[in-house]
């Protein structure tokens, strides 16, 4: 009889005891509004954001809403133009296309490879054909591109970067990590990310005049002096008052449920990494599976996992998914006619209209992706890869 898992693909570890424990703190404060603090104290969010810089290397950094929200903040700071051009990957999450239009810019999206980033050659050319001085890389599934090339380019058409860390975040390229190539990088905290707080998001940046802007966009109340990881008051001084109160901030008790993830992060990356390198392990003989190669310049997060079925029908690939979901294994199909939860594709996003893209629409109808909670064991991940193995053989 065929073994079937019994697994929960979406059962997340327990938030950590001191986070709990630090969250009651706050609840019994009555105080969760992030400037309700009394004389003499940071606040939660305060000391998150100054804990969260200094984890990432970065001078300033701003607690908000969601990963979604400080991809918006983010671009609001750039202070586009209505219609501008904006650059990202055609591999992405709806939240990414939908803050390039909710600012009133034009999502433009850029081929993806193989090896699921972007293609590099199309966005230097598309770059050029656009005239678009803004770039929202996102890091689709925790695959980070050759981030020097990508600078070079950034640099010879004057593109600002903004990185959607959302599926990143401990990752690094060349030993820096991720977030910290752009003039902005974005991250979540949505239950399913690296930290946990069931929504929230974090924006780091060495840019005072961004971080001013952004500080006031996600709704100050001119209490920006509150701020611990942010420029000095002269920044303010010439923005407090042109700049439209856009409110996102983060409140207290997400802040405290995530001060204590910061130190284990390391570690909660090792174990993903380790059940990453196993699902891999128990698929590498697979006939006509392709596994996404993982450059040595890359330090990934493997809290998800992709392969590709090239070649394939989207009959054989539904009903290797199918055959799949039946033994307990769930794979999410990139190559769906409709969305279905998280699949959906630049070309299910008409507000964003834009050409056919043939390589991305190539590597897509044969991409399925699965995630790796940490509630998985090793053996766990070893009976996952048996389970697609044997039907994806079939």
């Amino acid at each position: 009889m065929d073994e079937v898992f019994t697994g929960n693909f979406t059962q997340q570890e327990p938030i950590p005891e001191a986070a709990i424990e630090a969250a009651v703190a706050v609840l019994r404060t009555g105080r969760l509004h992030r400037y309700n603090t009394v004389s003499g104290e940071a606040g939660e969010a305060a000391l998150l954001e100054e804990e969260f810089a200094a984890a990432m290397g970065a001078k300033y950094c701003l607690s908000v809403a969601s990963g979604g929200y400080a991809l918006g903040c983010a671009l609001r700071a750039l202070d586009l133009a209505p219609g501008a051009p904006v650059l990202t990957n055609a591999f992405t999450l709806a939240p990414v296309p939908g803050a390039i239009a909710a600012t009133g810019a034009r999502p433009v999206f850029v081929e993806v490879t193989e090896d699921l980033v972007i293609d590099l050659d199309h966005l230097d050319r598309i770059a050029g054909e656009t005239g678009a001085k803004v770039l929202m890389l996102s890091h689709m599934r925790g695959h980070l591109c050759d981030m020097d090339r990508l600078l070079e380019i950034a640099a010879r058409h004057d593109l600002r970067v903004i990185e959607d860390c959302a599926h990143t975040m401990g990752a690094s390229w060349a030993g820096r990590l991720s977030g910290r190539d752009g003039v902005i990088g974005c991250y979540s905290t949505q239950t399913y990310k690296h930290m946990n707080s069931g929504e929230g998001g974090l924006i780091v940046t060495d840019d005072p005049g961004l971080m001013a802007r952004m500080i006031l966009l996600s709704g100050s109340y001119m209490l920006f002096t509150r701020h611990r990881a942010a420029p000095g008051p002269e920044y303010f001084e010439g923005l407090k008052y042109d700049t439209p109160n856009v409110s996102g901030r983060m409140d207290n008790l997400r802040a405290a449920i995530l001060r204590p993830q910061i130190p284990t992060l390391g570690d909660r990356i090792a174990r993903w990494n380790a059940l990453y390198m196993r699902v891999e392990a128990g698929l590498v003989a697979t006939p006509g599976l392709r596994l996404i190669p993982r450059p040595q310049a890359e330090a990934y997060v493997g809290s998800s996992f992709q392969f590709l079925l090239p070649g394939r029908s989207a009959e054989e690939i539904a009903d290797v998914v199918s055959r799949c979901a039946v033994r307990g294994v769930e794979l999410k199909w990139f190559g769906a006619a409709e969305p279905a939860g998280f699949t959906s594709r630049y070309d299910s996003w008409r507000y964003a209209p834009g050409p056919r893209l043939m390589q991305t629409d190539r590597v897509l109808s044969g991409l399925l992706d699965l995630r790796l909670p940490l509630t998985f064991s090793l053996e766990d991940a070893d009976q996952i890869a048996r389970i697609i193995d044997a039907e994806a053989r079939r």
